[in-house]
């Protein structure tokens, strides 16, 4: 038995769409022009238009038309990778802006998830990271200054995976916690974004190579330009 002829139709976008013929924001022909390119009826049409953007390929636009979706930032959920190598595997280049880095006494939860003493002494810094100059997510990094003590400040904020790297410290797995949320005034601000728009929210606690919290990060993403993949 065939495919139904819509998901032929919705195939033959995306594979447009992949080949570069429609590039992201540009809009797309009207139904009635796509309908007859096609040569299917305008309810065939929709129904492959309407899976593309139930799947975030295309997106509508109220009193515009249909437009292809930017893409967005994609991070592969419980893994470890650094904003540069997610950035470079779209194409965009990483850039980030410290926002506060201070030394201070661990928090509750800090002691627990680090696993660290009451008398350990920790680095908390916020760092807006951006793709080819578009704010992406706000991160607010806590890490055990017995691990780090040793390093400046642009080391650990321009490229801390690498800095840790030279200490012989490598990321292993990670365990994150994720949640639906509405931005704040002051995340708004930052991350260019309207008070109440959605972010997603996520705790992650990371572990090195033999089983050691050695970062325990509190990041906010702006929901439309990050996607988290899962695999089971």
């Amino acid at each position: 038995m065939g495919k139904p002829r819509y998901i032929e139709i919705h195939n033959q976008i995306l594979s447009r769409i992949e080949a570069g013929e429609w590039q992201p924001q540009e809009r797309l022909p009207s139904e009635r022009e796509l309908a007859l390119a096609f040569d299917v009826s305008r309810m065939t049409l929709r129904q492959a238009v309407q899976t593309l953007v139930d799947e975030g390929i295309l997106e509508r636009k109220v009193g515009s038309g249909t437009y292809v979706a930017e893409q967005k930032v994609s991070e592969r959920a419980l893994g470890v990778t650094s904003f540069t190598e997610l950035m470079a595997a779209t194409g965009r280049a990483a850039h980030t802006i410290t926002v506060s880095y201070k030394t201070t006494s661990p928090s509750a939860s800090e002691i627990e998830h680090l696993k660290l003493d009451n008398m350990d002494k920790v680095l908390v810094m916020e760092r807006l990271r951006l793709g080819d100059d578009e704010p992406i997510l706000l991160e607010r990094t806590t890490l055990p200054i017995k691990f780090i003590h040793s390093f400046s400040r642009t080391a650990l904020t321009e490229s801390l995976y690498t800095t840790l790297a030279s200490a012989g410290i490598y990321p292993g797995h990670a365990e994150q916690t994720i949640t639906a949320t509405l931005a704040n005034e002051r995340l708004a601000e930052l991350l260019e974004i309207k008070r109440g728009d959605p972010i997603l929210s996520v705790r992650q606690v990371s572990y090195d190579q033999h089983d050691t919290p050695f970062e325990y990060v509190r990041s906010y993403y702006v929901g439309e330009r990050f996607e988290f993949t899962l695999t089971r």
